[in-house]
C-alpha cells in the first residue's frame, strides 16, 4: 500500500518573528524554534520543497520604531537586519536537526549570508534544501508579508502558508466571541470585502494577481503544517 502523496510540491512558509518568542517577552525561545523545525523536517521528508520568509518582530519591528520618532526607512532597515538574525538562528537549528538550510538575504551581507539570487534559490529547492529568505524585499516600506508573496511568486510556490497563533480565519475573534466560526475557504474578493486583514494590502494584491493561494493556519498546533501540505481540512484557504 502506497503512502498518500502531499497535495503541494513546493510551498512558501511565512513565519513571524513573534512566533519564535514562544512565551518569552522577546528574542528566540529554543524549545519553540526546535519544535517548528521538527514540523518543517516532517514535511521535507515527504518530498515537499520548502522556502521560508521570516519576520523580525521579536527583535525589532520597523513600523514600531518609526512610530516613536525614528525615521521610517532607517527603522525598516533595522527590522530587516533583525530578520537576518532570525534566519541564521532558524538555519542553525535546521542544520543541527539534519536538514540542509541556506539563508539568502535581500541585503548584501556576504560575510554572513549569501545574497538572494533567484536561479540559485530554485537550484537549492530542487536539491531538497530549505531556503530561508531574509531581509524582506530589501526595501523599506514593505512588510515581510509582501516579501512572502513576492518570493512565493518568484520561486513558483503552489501555496503561501501564513503561520499565525490562530488556526485559521474566523468570522470574529474566537477569544472574544464563542460563536465565532472558522472559514474553511474564502475567495480573495470575499476576504477583501469582509476586511479580514489576512495580509497587508500589497501582499494580498500580489497573491491575488498571481493567482497564488494563501493558507492561514496555526504554527503552534501540532501536526498542522503536515495536514496543510497533505491537503486536509486545516486552517483557511484564500483563493481566486
Amino acid at each position: 500500500m502506497t503512502s498518500p502523496k502531499p497535495a503541494h510540491k513546493r510551498i512558501l512558509l511565512k513565519l513571524s518573528g513573534e512566533a519564535l518568542m514562544g512565551d518569552d517577552a522577546f528574542g528566540i525561545n529554543h524549545a519553540t524554534i526546535l519544535r517548528m523545525v521538527n514540523e518543517i523536517a516532517e514535511i521535507t521528508r515527504l518530498g515537499v520543497e520548502v522556502a521560508v520568509v521570516i519576520g523580525g518582530g521579536n527583535i525589532f519591528r520597523g513600523v514600531a520604531g518609526g512610530s516613536v520618532g525614528m525615521d521610517r526607512a532607517t527603522a525598516d532597515y533595522m527590522g530587516m537586519l533583525a530578520t537576518v538574525m532570525n534566519a541564521l538562528a532558524l538555519a542553525d537549528t535546521m542544520n543541527k536537526a539534519g536538514l540542509t538550510a541556506r539563508v539568502m538575504s535581500a541585503i548584501a551581507i556576504e560575510q554572513v549570508v549569501e545574497p538572494y539570487v533567484r536561479p540559485k534559490a530554485l537550484q537549492y529547492l530542487e536539491e531538497g534544501k530549505v531556503v530561508i529568505f531574509a531581509a524582506g524585499t530589501g526595501n523599506p516600506f514593505f512588510t515581510t508579508d509582501t516579501a512572502a508573496a513576492l518570493r512565493g511568486a518568484e520561486i513558483g510556490a503552489e501555496l503561501v502558508l501564513k503561520a499565525t497563533k490562530v488556526d485559521g480565519v474566523y468570522t470574529a475573534d474566537p477569544k472574544l466571541d464563542a460563536a465565532a466560526t472558522r472559514y474553511t475557504s474564502l475567495t480573495f474578493d470575499e476576504a477583501m470585502g469582509r476586511n479580514l486583514g489576512i495580509m497587508d494590502a500589497t501582499a494580498f494584491a500580489l497573491c491575488r494577481d498571481q493567482k497564488l493561494p494563501i493558507k492561514v493556519f496555526s504554527i503552534f498546533k501540532h501536526g498542522a503544517l503536515k495536514r496543510v501540505v497533505m491537503g486536509e481540512d486545516e486552517g483557511t484557504l484564500v483563493h481566486v
